[in-house]
């Protein structure tokens, strides 16, 4: 029988800088009873991956630019928090009511960057993405490695809205030991008909099966186990693969 399960990491701390969330995620997996195993797919929110890096702003500490105030008033955003934003971002793709549709400097698309006002104490800190997620989800992997001896696969997850869809859902922006597109192009259906364009988003379907048992406003659940799941590996793989290239994409 074909099964997958997904397991949620409970009683993690709320995490500081400087945390081993690699080492608190393997000693709570054994604590609830569900030991890290052999090809495990491990889904770490990004607040809880930058959070143990520091990556934490106070935007009382930010003078923001000319820039960010003209774009805070289009927006009705947050002076500071928009020179944020920009300090994440390689391009604007677009500007809403609301909203800033970016690309950052890790090569994501994503509304304001990925930086986060949830799941972090004080009224004025804010949580933009891991610097490197790829690396981070390396780093965990690596540790998880060491201290377990299991071979697993590693995703930090964030929220993202869609074009066209109501509703926010989680997907990659780190990955690490799984490919992260599924591409099943020449492959035939069940009437012999030859597929030419499905590539699935592997990656990010897993990160939303994730977010079942993680929650947006749980801080005690930043992290699941998934696993069950046959996934191809990938030592060098990375969470740009899944931004769609922009000579392809129809909505810039």
């Amino acid at each position: 029988m074909n099964a997958i399960k997904i397991i949620a990491i409970e009683n993690l701390p709320l995490i500081k800088k400087g945390d081993d969330l690699a080492e608190l995620i393997c000693n709570a997996t054994k604590g609830q009873g569900t030991p890290i195993q052999e090809n495990d797919i491990i889904v770490i929110t990004h607040v809880a991956v930058s959070k143990a890096e520091g990556n934490i702003v106070n935007l009382d500490e930010i003078t923001p630019s000319e820039k960010a105030k003209e774009i805070a008033q289009q927006t009705g955003k947050d002076p500071a928090l928009v020179e944020v934003i920009l300090r994440e971002t390689k391009d604007i793709i677009r500007i809403g009511e609301n909203s800033i549709i970016t690309e950052t400097k890790s090569g994501i698309i994503c509304a304001n960057a990925g930086v986060d006002r949830s799941n972090v104490s004080g009224d004025r800190n804010v949580v933009p993405l891991p610097k490197n997620p790829n690396a981070s989800a390396q780093n965990i992997r690596q540790e998880i490695k060491r201290l377990t001896g299991a071979n697993v696969a590693v995703i930090v997850s964030d929220t993202h809205g869609r074009p066209f869809r109501m509703g926010e859902i989680n997907v990659a922006v780190g990955v690490v030991g799984i490919k992260p597109i599924r591409d099943r192009r020449g492959e035939k259906d069940l009437f012999g008909y030859v597929l030419r364009i499905k590539q699935t988003a592997i990656a990010d379907e897993l990160s939303s099966a994730a977010e079942l048992v993680i929650g947006q406003a749980n801080e005690g659940i930043p992290a699941a186990i998934i696993r069950g799941y046959n996934y191809q590996t990938a030592e060098n793989a990375s969470a740009t693969e899944l931004t769609r290239p922009k000579e392809k994409d129809l909505f810039r």
